[in-house]
């Protein structure tokens, strides 16, 4: 007996939707059905859409015929499927342009159907809800699901439960919410916000730049409906990052900031603030606290943003982390990022990348970021089709298979409902989802622009095109559910509540700006730099140093590790509880158990940190059979903070942005990001010149970020040598962080407790050692850690000052290689002097050392070249260093040079030079 012969017999709604599982997922089905599916398929690219009865393989040398009625549903079925995966490409999302042709089309011809079928009742309606049909009834159903005003893109999901999902939730409403008249008429006058206070400021502020929305007036109600509907899910917190473009109207319509503010803003009007030198007003960040329309408290907050578009979404990924870590733990998804781009940066920054791929990672996940694109159609004066190489601004969505919603931003509802449908599948599934709400730019990038110039016929149809209130108001009047002077009305109610804030505003005469997360940061105040020479005490009880001690010198005596691993953790027992030496990484991990002890979180993060770059942190350790992780700083007695410790994905930029942001919401965890190299640190150069050196000065923002960057100079090359210290000593101001280039572990040790113990937070930037991890003279007694405090200058001890001819200063591991040939040499007229501090520069004690010595000359010593190390800095911020002697390599374009030969020899030539300045004969 044929064993396909029941295909005659049995319902073929069965086989349709069979086929349908075998199409979205081959493995999901038996491997026989697989195996006819696949027969049949080819049988069908045969064919070619000519309607001949398609045969499949059953044994060698024998096929079966498939009957025409199942041939035809399984034809309906691949129709249906095509309009899954492509539908997105024949949509009605574009308000201005038409939109590029894409083929084949979803003709019935490609799908071997024709006109004839088209009153065909077919089984295969039951895939999406609408039961056995006519084939006409069907295509309707999928014109409505997937070829209107919204495109959904979301085949490439490897999930079927998501997958399904999708299926179910757009199938059983045509992926349109049929809303009340009250939620229609909620949704004009969000629009109405929106338009009037983009008219407004038009009137008011001719010719000043706001980077209206108008065009994309439609992002207010989405909005709104967001923040709505998430707080009936249960959250309690957002936070936003966005750029310029409809930023104010955000500000004022969704987050409450009070028009006034932003008027006196607009005005130019001096800050407050002496020390405070602030921002242009659209990139200012807010917080506030929202009452929902159900009665439920959310805490709102909107990130302060530079001009450098889609920096601050990573920024936002890490403030949404370190809440959720302090306070959110057992239920993550009660805080929600939510990250507004622009279609150009959204394609063309590579920031999106990386902050992309940390979606799902351990160390960085947020529980799925709303991401909504502004899409303008238009970087600045660039079209889209020279902006990008792939299909979609959103294609970058993919990397995670997060689904993408196209929406036309002139259909209001559309795009709420696309609103709806990205939170309910965040919430559903805690992963990433993308809207590109598809509008465009009224204006050119700012209102002072001329768009005509790049794009004559696109803004000659913006010139005549209604804006989406209007649009939708129209649809309402026609809908009976409002009357013709409705919108005026909401219109004048509004403005002239503008016109009170305007006058209010001017009668101030300075502006004020408010903190962004005021609540967090309670209790801590922003200090200037002679509270930050202040000494601050770090001491630690020698008793629980001890305890700690124990616990991170002893591994599980019930599991097997690497005898490397043994090694080195008994000799740091040895070196605490036998010898009183304790090394690098020691004072490291005493410093975090220190302050895990004391009730802070320690959180670090960064490409191999766990056992470190040049393994010596070991944090976390792995059982050598099974590769469980040990992290021993996690079984600290008491009530301990929290210590998490994460080898990042290979990204600087967003690392650096993520763990920022961290800090900025959690002033009690020492967070920490360490690069590989500090030369890779500027992969992040954004984040440390638009947030790290400057947030305070431009946004009242504290933050206590530590950056960790291996420097020194060891023969390895350009790449691997310096951490540009130079860089970062020129971004210094008067009170804006601390750089540091320390040399001995109990003065790290003390530096880092001293990061928490203060009462105000200033990012920490630290040069590191590399070759000094094992060096045996680079170790610190117990008494060094338990008393004392961080020491911004180390005298030499060593040094008599009668006999003193020449003072030294130096920084870092250079301090190591003069003392060695200081002790070689047998030279007892040098004293040899460490900055451990370089800003803000200790001149207070560097004067009482001058003054000490009496020497006959004072040299500046550094391993770097001329044109880069400190001494620049030294010139510029010490008025004595123009006396001093400067001993260095030449200026080169080149950190290092690539010959080990040639590198050691130019180090030796500058330590010559230290020791007898008639060797200035420096070769290249």
């Amino acid at each position: 007996m044929d064993k396909y012969s029941f295909l005659n017999a049995a319902n073929t709604a069965f086989f349709a939707d069979l086929y349908d599982q075998y199409l979205q997922n081959p493995d999901s089905v038996e491997p026989s059905w697989r195996a006819f599916f696949q027969g049949f398929d080819f049988g069908l690219e045969s064919a070619n859409g000519s309607g001949e009865t398609i045969y499949v393989d059953r044994d060698p040398g024998e096929t079966v015929a498939v009957p025409q009625n199942v041939q035809k549903e399984f034809q309906v079925v691949r129709l249906i499927d095509g309009y899954r995966t492509r539908g997105h490409l024949f949509t009605k999302t574009n308000p201005v342009r038409e939109r590029r042709k894409y083929t084949p089309t979803l003709a019935l011809e490609n799908f071997g159907l024709s006109q004839g079928d088209l009153n065909t009742v077919f089984n295969a309606g039951e895939i999406i809800d609408v039961g056995p049909n006519t084939l006409s009834n069907i295509i309707v159903h999928l014109e409505h699901i997937y070829c209107d005003s919204i495109g959904v893109e979301y085949m490439y999901i490897r999930n079927p439960e998501e997958r399904e999902w999708i299926q179910a939730r757009i199938n059983f409403n045509t992926n349109r919410t049929k809303f009340s008249a009250d939620q229609k008429k909620h949704i004009l006058k969000k629009l109405n916000q929106a338009v009037s206070f983009e008219t407004f400021l038009h009137t008011k502020y001719v010719g000043q730049k706001r980077f209206s929305l108008e065009g994309g007036e439609t992002l207010i109600p989405a909005l709104d409906a967001l923040v709505e509907k998430a707080a009936s899910f249960g959250v309690k917190e957002f936070v936003m990052g966005m750029a310029h473009r409809g930023r104010l109207s955000t500000l004022t319509n969704i987050f409450g900031k009070s028009p006034k503010d932003i008027f006196s803003e607009f005005d130019g009007k001096d800050y407050e603030e002496a020390i405070f030198d602030g921002d242009v007003k659209y990139h200012l960040g807010w917080t506030s606290k929202r009452e929902s329309d159900s009665g439920k408290a959310i805490n709102m907050n909107i990130a302060p943003n530079p001009s450098h578009l889609e920096t601050v979404g990573a920024v936002v990924e890490g403030i949404t982390r370190a809440k959720q870590d302090t306070h959110y733990k057992n239920d993550i998804s009660q805080v929600l990022p939510i990250v507004v781009h622009g279609d150009a940066a959204v394609a063309g920054q590579g920031l999106v990348y990386e902050i992309v791929q940390m979606a799902q990672l351990d160390g960085y996940k947020t529980g799925g970021t709303i991401h909504i694109i502004v899409n303008n159609q238009i970087g600045f004066t660039t079209n889209y089709l020279d902006a990008r190489s792939s299909t979609y601004c959103t294609d970058i969505g993919k990397v995670t298979l997060s689904p993408v919603l196209h929406v036309n931003a002139d259909d209001a509802e559309a795009v709420v409902h696309a609103t709806n449908f990205a939170l309910e599948f965040r919430m559903n599934f805690g992963r990433d989802v993308f809207i590109d709400l598809l509008g465009y730019r009224k204006y050119g990038h700012n209102e002072g622009d001329e768009p005509r110039f790049t794009q004559p016929k696109l803004y000659k149809a913006i010139s005549k095109h209604d804006n989406p209130r209007d649009i939708y108001a129209q649809k309402l009047i026609s809908e009976g559910i409002i009357g013709v002077d409705y919108v005026a009305d909401l219109e004048k109610e509004y403005k002239e509540s503008l016109e009170e804030e305007l006058e209010d505003s001017r009668k101030q005469e300075k502006t004020v700006i408010t903190p962004f997360m005021q609540d967090e940061w309670a209790g801590f105040t922003r200090v200037q730099e002679d509270e930050m020479m202040k000494v601050v005490d770090t001491t630690f009880s020698k008793d629980k140093l001890t305890e700690i001690a124990e616990v991170i010198t002893k591994l599980p005596s019930n599991k097997k590790f690497l005898r490397k691993i043994e090694k080195i953790i008994n000799e740091r027992h040895k070196g605490f509880f036998e010898n009183d030496q304790l090394d690098w990484a020691m004072g490291e991990l005493l410093a975090y158990g220190s302050l895990l002890t004391e009730g802070y979180n320690v959180r670090m993060s960064g490409q191999d940190v766990e056992r470190g770059t040049f393994s010596h942190r070991h944090a976390v350790v792995k059982v050598e059979d099974s590769e469980e992780e040990i992290l021993l700083l996690n079984n600290l007695k008491g009530n301990q903070g929290d210590f998490y410790i994460y080898n990042s994905l290979l990204s600087e930029y967003g690392v650096v942005g993520f763990d920022y942001g961290y800090a900025m919401a959690s002033p009690d965890t020492l967070t920490i990001w360490e690069a590989q190299f500090g030369d890779f640190s500027n992969g992040a150069q954004i984040m440390i010149d638009q947030y790290i050196s400057s947030a305070e000065d431009k946004w009242k923002l504290q933050n206590g970020l530590v950056m960790l960057l291996p420097h020194g100079y060891e023969g390895q090359g350009a790449e691997h040598s310096s951490a540009r210290m130079e860089r970062y000593l020129q971004l210094c101001a008067k009170d804006n962080m601390f750089v540091v280039d320390v040399t001995t572990p109990a003065n790290m040790f003390h530096l880092l407790r001293r990061q928490m113990k203060a009462k105000y937070r200033k990012p920490l930037i630290v040069f590191t050692p590399k070759s000094l991890l094992r060096d045996k003279r680079v170790v610190s007694s117990v008494e060094e850690f338990t008393n004392g405090s961080f020491q911004t200058v180390i005298d030499d001890v060593s040094a008599v000052p009668k006999d003193i001819k020449s003072l030294v200063f130096c920084t870092g591991k250079f301090y190591y290689d003069l003392l060695k040939e200081k002790e070689e040499l047998g030279r007892k007229d040098i004293a040899l002097v460490r900055i451990e501090q370089l800003f803000p520069l200790p001149t207070v004690e560097m004067d009482k050392l001058i003054k000490k010595y009496k020497a006959e000359e004072v040299v500046w010593a550094q391993e770097e070249p001329r044109n880069m190390g400190a001494l620049s800095h030294m010139l510029m911020n010490y008025d004595e260093a123009k006396t001093f002697r400067f001993a260095s390599r030449r200026p080169y374009g080149a950190p290092a040079a690539g010959s080990a030969t040639r590198s050691k020899r130019r180090h030796q030539e500058v330590i010559d030079y230290v020791f007898d300045k008639t060797k200035n004969n420096q070769r290249r």
